[in-house]
């Protein structure tokens, strides 16, 4: 109930507007209705790697890359194209530190979880290099997480995994480039409950 209330107060002294066009914002997003309905959707995709299918005739149950290498993850959710508004976004909340993306991120990120059948059990932001950390000074990723997991009521674990290798950055490297930079990148260093 207190929640409620805050967000009422929120709402009337700070109302959501459109990060893309300053309307008012949607269902109390930083984002408005035409803005929310003109992001490039990923529907067509393999379920494991979410990689985009060009076309309807390429929909099948898994796509090569996955039936071909055999990823250690059972699924991925990849509700948005990395493309045009998207990719905008995200590059103003890495670069430009506009948390706001971020809060945004992780309630278009519940609200599209919510629909599916399995739940996650928690999340585990994809951590920052210590010496990218120091260069940033945030990472995106626990910020999305942080939203996501207190919409979808479940535990953030940021400590639980680390990244021990500083990898060149991803933006200029191919897809194949870009598995290869993230070979032992990672490590688990908690238990995962």
């Amino acid at each position: 109930m207190v929640n409620n209330w805050i967000n009422i107060i929120q709402d009337y002294w700070l109302p959501p507007t459109c990060i893309l066009c300053d309307s008012p914002g949607y269902r109390h997003w930083d984002i408005c209705f035409d803005c929310y309905n003109d992001l490039p959707r990923n529907l067509l995709c393999c379920p494991q790697c979410a990689a985009y299918y060009s076309n309807s005739e390429d929909t099948v149950p898994i796509c090569g890359d996955c039936l071909a290498r055999n990823p250690a993850f059972d699924r991925t959710f990849g509700f948005f194209k990395h493309q045009h508004t998207i990719r905008y976004l995200n590059s103003q909340l890495k670069y430009q530190r506009q948390f706001k993306i971020a809060r945004l991120f992780g309630l278009l990120l519940a609200e599209e979880i919510s629909h599916q059948t399995d739940l996650p059990q928690a999340i585990i932001p994809v951590p920052l290099h210590p010496q990218r950390y120091r260069e940033r000074r945030f990472n995106q990723s626990e910020e999305i997480g942080k939203t996501l997991a207190k919409q979808l009521h479940l535990p953030l674990l940021q400590q639980h995994c680390i990244r021990q290798l500083n990898t060149p950055h991803q933006t200029e490297l191919s897809r194949r480039e870009r598995h290869s930079n993230m070979r032992n990148a990672f490590t688990i260093v908690k238990p995962i409950p």
